[in-house]
C-alpha cells in the first residue's frame, strides 16, 4: 500500500531539482567503490609519445567512417549485460539499474531489466530516461548526427600513446558548432583498426542550469572482431547538490549469435 506523501515544501523543492538535474544529465550520457575518487580510476599511466610520420587528421576520419561502414554491415545483433549506477564521490550507489540489452540490426533494441534498487525517482528520471533515449535513437525515432566526421569536427593530432594492450592515436577533437550532442576533447584512435578506443571530454554545449559541469570518459572494447562500448563515466557537478557519478559497465557480450534475442524471462520488466 502506497503511504501518505509527508514531505515537507522544502525537501519536495530541493527533490525537484535534483530530478531536474539528473533528467539533463541524461541527455550526453556516457564501479566506483567505496572511499575511493572515481576519477583517479580513468587516468592513463602510459607517456604520449611523438607521432610516426605520414598521420593526417584526413586520413583518420577516412578510416573511421570506413570502420563505420564495415561495422554496420557486419554486425547482425548482440547482447550484453548492463550494470548503470548514480554514485556520489565516495562510491555510495544512490540508483542502480542492471540488465540485458539486446540489438538487432539494423535498428533494433530492448532492455530487459533484471533487478534494480535505490533511489526510484533517480531510476526513473535519470537511468529508465537514459535507457528509452538510446532505444529511440537506435530506431531513428531521434536522429543526432553526432559522428567524429569532418562534418562535426576538426581533429590535431597530438601524439600516441599506449591504452592497456593497444597502441593508439591521440588527437584533440573540436566540435564545429555549440550542440549538446557534440563534445570537446581528446580521443585515443587504435593505430591498427583505426576505431576508437576511449574517449575524454565535455559536452560542446551546456546541458542544464542546474548541471555546472559535465565531464565524460568512454572506453571501447574489441569483442571478437567488433569494437563496441566497455565502460563509461560521467562526472556530473548539480548546483545546489554537488558532484555526482552516472556510471555505465558494459559487460558479458555474445556478438552475432545464432541464438534469437528479444526472448522473454519470469521476473523481469522491458523496455
Amino acid at each position: 500500500m502506497r503511504g501518505r506523501n509527508t514531505t515537507t515544501p522544502p525537501t519536495k523543492s530541493r527533490r525537484f531539482v535534483v530530478d531536474v538535474a539528473f533528467l539533463a544529465m541524461t541527455t550526453f550520457a556516457v564501479s566506483a567503490h567505496a572511499q575511493l575518487n572515481p576519477r583517479s580510476q580513468t587516468e592513463i599511466a602510459t607517456p604520449l609519445e611523438a607521432l610516426r610520420p605520414g598521420v593526417t587528421a584526413s586520413q583518420i576520419f577516412d578510416q573511421l567512417v570506413a570502420h563505420n561502414s564495415l561495422r554496420a554491415a557486419t554486425l547482425a545483433n548482440y547482447t550484453a549485460l548492463r550494470t548503470y549506477q548514480v554514485l556520489d564521490l565516495k562510491g555510495k550507489v544512490h540508483a542502480e539499474e542492471i540488465g540485458r540489452m539486446e540489438y538487432l540490426a539494423p535498428d533494433r533494441k530492448k532492455f530487459v531489466v533484471t533487478s534494480e534498487k535505490g533511489s526510484t525517482v533517480v531510476r526513473r528520471l535519470a537511468l529508465h530516461a537514459l535507457i528509452a533515449s538510446e532505444i529511440e535513437t537506435a530506431t531513428g525515432k531521434q536522429q543526432h548526427d553526432s559522428a567524429i566526421s569532418p562534418a562535426n569536427y576538426s581533429l590535431d593530432l597530438l601524439g600516441e600513446q599506449q591504452v592497456g594492450p593497444y597502441r593508439c592515436f591521440v588527437v584533440q577533437a573540436m566540435p564545429k558548432r555549440r550542440d549538446k550532442y557534440l563534445f570537446e576533447g581528446k580521443v585515443w584512435i587504435d593505430a591498427e583498426d583505426y576505431v576508437v578506443v576511449r574517449i575524454e571530454g565535455h559536452p560542446a554545449k551546456k546541458l542544464s542550469f542546474w548541471i555546472q559541469r559535465a565531464e565524460f570518459v568512454r572506453q571501447y572494447q574489441k569483442i571478437d572482431d567488433f569494437w563496441l562500448p566497455q565502460r563509461d563515466r560521467t562526472f556530473v557537478d548539480v548546483r545546489l547538490y554537488g558532484e555526482k557519478v552516472l556510471t555505465i559497465d558494459h559487460r558479458d557480450y555474445s556478438v552475432n549469435s545464432a541464438v534469437a534475442i528479444y526472448g522473454s524471462g519470469e521476473n523481469t520488466q522491458s523496455f
